[in-house]
């Protein structure tokens, strides 16, 4: 399953990934096309089995702050707000549920299922001093530790850490809380928001969103109190593409650790979907950063098969994913020196073709333009083609070069009219489709 890693319908963003027996659950808010809010007053969870990723079921609402046509609400009597960046852990053999309700107190929800639905516990209860973030949890993540102890990480612009009850799974333990768990001072990459910690190879990891910029960050520390230190970044998803918010965690997946996370669409930073990229972590405890690709949870994607335009990694010049209905989505607002891009396809080693022939299907715009096919690098790649695209609805085709091994592929789009200048061109030309390379 490329990237993104949902149906085409489907946005979640802030994921949380964790894995219940023999499946993988993605926990997160639910955006909505065309919303100029972020999130929904619902949470939805999806599966897949541990052994095939590719195969994501939906098991619907979970949650909600607001009753609809098949639902009550679960807050009815203290809330209505939108629901953020929830959060499920397992205690002896139930799941709580830890939402963030915007401005509203937190909120703990519980299910004898991992994929719920849940019902309301109750908010957090904790003294005064034991309790930051003006009660409210922003985007708390939880850990359970292997003796049992439960630790709770939250907070917007500064860190906050408390210990909860296991009893009750919402009491803050007296006295356990302390406050900028990550040191602040450090400008931008202190922490902003987004808190989700782990436990890995006997050291704590907290994932974050720092203060500036479009990334998941990460530090550790020896302790689940800390002290934290900032060690680096995992993913940046404003490289090369459309930037915004990031909020996401890492996950071990049948002995593969993955980064779950969130691109944008829709011209948007309010319509995001779920994406994963494969990470190492090294002897040493480090992350090396990961780049932004089409794969998901594959190795490489097929040329040979037909690409939605829309799994695209890289966007440069204006153009960007936009939801046309349920079922398509298109690259819109290509513009003259736009970059579209793929990472990573697999064209094999059959070296008895000297050229293959590449297909785009296009919704035109009323103007004349040529895509000029790269590979590996879209200022100084390697050129194996170049597509003429007309002013129609169509199919578009061309001789290639023959191409053998793993490669990145980029379009870079350029005006054919000679004798006028880009800047008269500097509207949208054309939306893309699909493509595939035919040999």
């Amino acid at each position: 399953m490329p990237n993104p890693i949902l149906p085409l319908w489907e946005y979640i963003p802030d994921g949380e990934p964790r894995v219940f027996g023999d499946r993988v659950y993605l926990y997160g808010s639910h955006d909505r096309a065309a919303s100029g809010a972020f999130c929904d007053w619902k949470l939805k969870v999806w599966s897949a089995p541990i052994n095939d990723l590719n195969n994501w079921q939906c098991h619907g609402d979970s949650f909600h702050t607001l009753p609809d046509e098949d639902h009550p609400s679960d807050t009815a009597d203290w809330t209505e707000r939108e629901l953020y960046a929830p959060d499920v852990v397992e205690k002896d053999g139930k799941y709580y549920l830890y939402a963030y309700i915007l401005c509203s107190k937190g909120c703990v929800g519980v299910s004898d299922k991992p994929e719920g639905p849940f019902r309301l516990l109750g908010r957090y209860e904790y003294d005064e001093a034991d309790g930051g973030d003006d009660g409210i949890f922003n985007d708390a993540g939880v850990l359970v530790d292997d003796d049992g102890k439960v630790y709770i990480y939250y907070g917007f612009e500064r860190s906050h850490f408390g210990e909860i009850d296991p009893a009750t799974m919402r009491t803050i333990k007296k006295g356990s809380y302390i406050a900028d768990l990550i040191p602040r001072g450090m400008g931008d990459t202190d922490f902003f928001e987004a808190s989700s910690p782990r436990k890995i190879n006997g050291k704590y990891y907290l994932i974050y969103s720092p203060r500036k910029g479009s990334r998941l960050d990460y530090a550790i520390a020896d302790k689940p109190q800390g002290p934290f230190r900032r060690v680096g970044t995992i993913i940046d998803n404003g490289i090369d593409y459309p930037a915004g918010n990031d909020h996401g965690s890492v996950c071990c997946i049948n002995g593969q650790w993955y980064v779950f996370y969130h691109r944008m669409t829709n011209n948007t930073i309010m319509s995001r979907r779920a994406c994963v990229e494969k990470i190492e972590i090294l002897p040493d405890g480090t992350i090396p950063q990961v780049e932004m690709t089409s794969l998901g949870f594959e190795d490489s994607l097929n040329p040979y098969r037909i690409t939605p335009a829309e799994i695209a990694c890289v966007l440069k010049g204006g153009g960007f994913v936009t939801e046309k209905d349920t079922f398509t989505r298109v690259i819109t607002n290509i513009k003259t020196d736009s970059v579209i891009g793929y990472k990573y396809f697999d064209f094999g080693n059959d070296y008895s073709s000297k050229t293959m022939e590449f297909s785009a299907q296009i919704i035109g715009s009323g103007c004349k333009c040529e895509m000029r096919i790269l590979l590996d690098d879209y200022e100084n790649g390697e050129e194996i083609g170049k597509l003429d695209i007309g002013t129609a609805d169509g199919e578009y085709s061309c001789r290639v070069k023959a191409v053998t091994g793993k490669h990145s592929v980029f379009f870079k789009i350029s005006h054919n009219v000679t004798g006028w200048t880009t800047g008269y061109f500097d509207k949208p030309l054309f939306e893309f489709k699909a493509f595939a390379f035919k040999k």
